[in-house]
């Protein structure tokens, strides 16, 4: 029987998936944001849908919690501190205090809106501010999967500041969180000065042991020879969880450690970097597609219903009130920092897995309200995504802080890959009638000195040419040459316009 169950939930698992993928695909097609179609395939094959019933909250946690500590430690690999070291200061600024002013805004915001809609809920100050908290950080996997995969080149170092704040607040909100849930279930009035000294004292303790552990993390990799080169991206991965659980019983946040310590692994020389950072890249899409499929799943749309009036007001208050409101006075002693980048840091404050995870919470310590929390949250998530997830493009247009360097062709018929430590750009070239107007051999093509042709695909065959090698139309090259420049130069000479 037990063998039957674990056969029809791998199945339902791999439908789900697959399903997923396809959202995932029709998402760049349409430019909705991937993460609210994984959302929407949980919540169509969940009880209100096909009838997958799932409702165990205490799954969803953990699940959560993992899928969140990889996502970090893989936003943190991929973050050079060469580009965030300028632009530190305001986003440790918008980590912290940002966070603490945006739950405290919105909480009175939300206790103003419930107890104008719903006042037969009774809905407490202390409990508006829990709702608040839950969604005060800006989420991590939305920010990081929305920039990255819209292919956004933002001016002024955006980029690098809001990937930074977003990998780096979910720390503070968490702490809110607990200490509230804490506060409501307790029903006393706190030490105020205590819960203020445990919040710094845990980030302190996580940010000290992430730096410490992600040093030790690259001594140890580059000195343990393992004769199995496989293996090396899953020891990367034994220090992410590692960092992760160890800061969480030395009483540290666990987040925050797990955030630096990916930060410090990542931007160090280590053994087989490239292959661990393609390894962290899949296995952060795979847990925040699991993630969101599990959060979709967990939610009840009709339960959606009763809430949606104020659900709908306080998501867009704030879109457009305490999110700018929190972001301008963060900012103020910035001077440099120009109104159209501050407006558009207001605007990327999304809402996704974290606040839903992190509505789990309540849930699971029994709060009053828990569900009323749990459900305005995911609706605020899903208005987000929908709102602020699918304009990022075209507000960082209007802006006019959107970049547009042409995008050199990733290689798709020669299965190669560079270190990021090797300068030399590669790309592939399909070789078409006016490319060979000059003639057919490999000399008669206009290179510039320092771009090389390496190998030409004919067909299904692979083959090193030389300077004589006769070229057909369809044949592919695989050209690397010295930096993006060259390469422009290179598609210039060849007469080609895109690439």
């Amino acid at each position: 029987m037990m063998s039957i169950q674990i056969e029809l939930i791998l199945l339902v698992v791999s439908v789900l998936f697959f399903l997923s993928i396809l959202a995932g695909k029709a998402s760049s097609r349409f430019g909705v944001p991937a993460l609210l179609l994984f959302l929407g395939v949980g919540m169509l094959c969940g009880s209100d849908g096909l009838g997958i019933q799932f409702e165990d909250n205490h799954i969803a946690q953990n699940i959560g919690t993992i899928a969140l500590c990889i996502i970090l430690f893989s936003g943190g690999l991929d973050t050079k501190i060469s580009e965030i070291r300028p632009i530190i200061a305001q986003g440790v600024v918008l980590a912290t205090l940002g966070v603490f002013l945006t739950a405290i805004i919105t909480g009175v915001i939300i206790w103003w809106v419930l107890g104008m809609t719903m006042a037969s809920a009774g809905i407490s100050l202390l409990t508006s501010l829990l709702l608040a908290s839950t969604m005060a950080s800006t989420d991590s996997a939305s920010v990081f999967s929305i920039l990255r995969s819209k292919g956004l080149h933002l001016k002024n170092n955006l980029r690098p500041m809001l990937e930074l704040e977003s990998g780096s607040n979910d720390p503070m909100a968490y702490v809110l969180v607990i200490s509230l849930i804490s506060i409501i279930k307790l029903e006393i009035v706190p030490n105020y000065w205590i819960v203020g000294g445990t919040l710094i004292l845990q980030l302190v303790i996580g940010a000290v042991l992430g730096f410490l552990l992600g040093k030790l993390a690259v001594r140890i990799i580059n000195s343990l020879k393992i004769g199995n080169d496989s293996l090396y991206p899953i020891l990367v991965f034994t220090f992410c969880i590692f960092i992760f659980s160890l800061t969480y019983f030395i009483k540290g946040n666990g987040f925050l450690a797990v955030y630096i310590g990916g930060l410090v692994i990542g931007n160090s020389k280590f053994v087989h970097k490239r292959s661990s950072l393609n390894f962290f890249d899949g296995l952060a899409w795979m847990f925040q597609l699991i993630m969101f499929l599990t959060l979709g799943l967990l939610v009840n749309p009709h339960e959606l219903l009763p809430i949606l009036v104020p659900g709908l007001i306080i998501s867009f208050l704030m879109i457009f009130f305490s999110r700018p409101l929190t972001v301008f006075l963060c900012l103020l002693p910035f001077v440099k920092m120009s109104f159209k980048d501050k407006t558009y840091i207001s605007w990327v404050g999304l809402r996704g897995a974290v606040p839903i995870i992190f509505a789990i919470f309540p849930l699971v310590e029994n709060v009053p309200n828990a569900r009323i929390i749990f459900n305005i949250v995911f609706l605020c998530t899903l208005v987000s995504l929908m709102v602020q997830g699918t304009s990022l493009p075209l507000i960082a247009r209007w802006l006019n802080l959107a970049e547009k360097p042409r995008q050199i062709k990733k290689l798709r018929d020669f299965d190669v890959d560079f270190s990021n430590d090797i300068k030399s750009v590669a790309t592939e070239i399909e070789i078409t009638a006016k490319i060979l107007n000059n003639g057919n051999q490999l000399m008669n093509l206009s290179l510039p000195d320092n771009t090389v042709v390496v190998m030409v695909k004919r067909e299904e065959k692979y083959f090193v040419p030389t300077g004589k090698t006769t070229l057909k139309v369809k044949d592919k090259i695989l050209i690397i040459t010295d930096d993006h420049e060259a390469l422009l130069e290179t598609y210039k000479n060849l007469g080609l316009e895109n690439f």
